[in-house]
């Protein structure tokens, strides 16, 4: 239980703090330095875990394997605007390989696809948004594996949360500091991408659940995981 509190505290704690200290410290001008103390924070509670028996080199393969579907995904979805797999692919890794994975999933899978698409003060507000989503699913696995209605509506939110995130670091852009106004305005004019969000995440979440969930299960009852 107390590997656990230092596990979350690191990803729920130190992460959106190294963030926010990255904007208004910083003032934006060091993110590839917050990038890096995100992902070197990402990566504690997998060290954590390497004294269990499931940690072992199969995990971490299928952990990247994961990864760069998930940077490919969104390449291959370049050309529609906002409607990516990436979050469906970093739920699915919460729910079958456990939240830190999850969290590994979202914060690299921004860091690797930011090198094609573009490294900014974002990065590190995008890597803590999809990894909180994919801690959030490895919390919620068993009620998410059970229903997959229950599931379709966590992606549906979960589009709302990367959205409600990516209008915090907007707002920062713009004031250098969490104006309540502005933060409202950009919430209001940014919903048409929110539901393109939410919509994406429902319709690759039902696509991809079932053959991806039952190759990552296979695996994990095959090597013992």
């Amino acid at each position: 239980m107390a590997k656990k509190i230092i596990k979350l505290s690191f990803l729920i704690i130190l992460v959106p703090l190294a963030v926010i200290l990255g904007v208004v410290v910083f003032k934006d001008r060091s993110y590839a330095w917050v990038s890096l103390c995100v992902a070197l924070f990402s990566l504690v509670p997998l060290f954590l875990t390497f004294e269990r028996k499931d940690t072992n080199t199969t995990k971490l393969v299928i952990l990247a394997v994961m990864i760069a579907l998930s940077v490919a995904g969104r390449f291959l979805f370049s050309f529609i605007p906002h409607f990516k797999p990436v979050t469906a692919m970093v739920v699915i890794t919460g729910i079958y390989m456990g939240y830190e994975y999850g969290f590994i999933c979202g914060a690299f899978t921004a860091l690797i696809s930011n090198f094609i698409f573009g490294q900014g003060p974002w990065t590190p507000f995008q890597m803590f948004a999809w990894g909180l989503i994919g801690l959030l699913a490895g919390l919620l696995a068993k009620i998410l594996q059970k229903n997959i209605i229950i599931l379709l509506i966590f992606g549906a939110l979960a589009g709302v949360l990367f959205s409600f995130l990516m209008d915090v670091w907007t707002t920062f852009w713009y004031d250098g500091t969490l104006n309540f106004s502005r933060f409202i305005a950009n919430i209001v004019t940014a919903i048409p991408v929110t539901i393109t969000y939410a919509v994406s995440n429902v319709v690759f979440l039902f696509v991809l659940i079932k053959p991806i969930g039952k190759k990552l299960e296979r695996i994990k009852i095959k090597y013992g995981l």
